[in-house]
């Protein structure tokens, strides 16, 4: 039912609208060669990024559309990386209604595979392409990494409920009219005791990738989640 009551914007795909994340047939500037202008837009940052050609073999993406998801990059991050912050305030701007501080808190996370505190054009490219032109796969293991919090190869049940818990609070009350305050701890309660195939206590990559896989409603269920990426 979830599904139907709301239709989830994509923050980080909206993120820059210019972007033409679907096409590869982008406007290029009429006042600057191409050539020229990407050598000036490529030395006037901190971080400069791998060639595109790497980049092009690593992701879904094409060369063309890699140059123009630099620029707009470029555009909204002059310093060549983008900071939790960042994600703080792009999901703020699209979920006004709740507070989406901790989910755009696990989300940079999950995107900043390095832990530095920063992600660079290459590492948030290459989770782009993976949560828009991935296969299911690909995004199930993405998704796995994203509820690991502590990032020890494990799901338990307390990181599944951060999760969870900082979804619901995103979507605000007027997302959920009808939600109790108690719907994330069940919603939490009946994965995970699906997921949890061995009742150990916590949820391994296999467990999740098997459980989601021939669990329609969870698969429905993370589709919506991902939809708020």
């Amino acid at each position: 039912a979830t599904g139907g009551m709301w239709k989830p914007q994509q923050p980080l795909q909206k993120f820059l609208q210019n972007w033409p994340l679907r096409s590869a047939t982008p406007t290029p500037s009429p006042l600057v060669p191409d050539k020229i202008e990407d050598e000036l837009e490529m030395t006037m940052v901190c971080h400069r990024p791998e060639g595109l050609e790497q980049l092009e073999a690593q992701t879904n993406f094409t060369k063309r559309e890699l140059q123009v998801l630099y620029r707009g990059f470029k555009n909204e991050c002059p310093s060549g990386v983008v900071n939790e912050e960042t994600f703080k305030q792009i999901y703020a701007q699209f979920f006004p209604h709740g507070d989406a501080s901790m989910y755009a808190h696990y989300l940079f996370h999950a995107f900043d595979t390095t832990q530095t505190g920063s992600v660079k054009f290459e590492d948030f490219v290459t989770a782009l392409s993976i949560l828009l032109r991935g296969t299911v796969h690909e995004k199930l293991r993405w998704t796995f990494n994203l509820y690991d919090i502590n990032k020890d190869g494990y799901i338990n049940k307390e990181e599944m409920m951060d999760i969870v818990k900082a979804i619901y609070d995103m979507m605000g009350k007027y997302t959920y009219p009808v939600l109790k305050e108690d719907t994330p701890r069940q919603h939490v309660d009946v994965f995970f005791q699906k997921m949890d195939k061995n009742k150990d206590g916590i949820v391994t990559l296999d467990e999740f990738l098997e459980s989601c896989q021939e669990d329609d409603n969870i698969m429905r269920s993370l589709q919506l989640f991902q939809n708020v990426m």
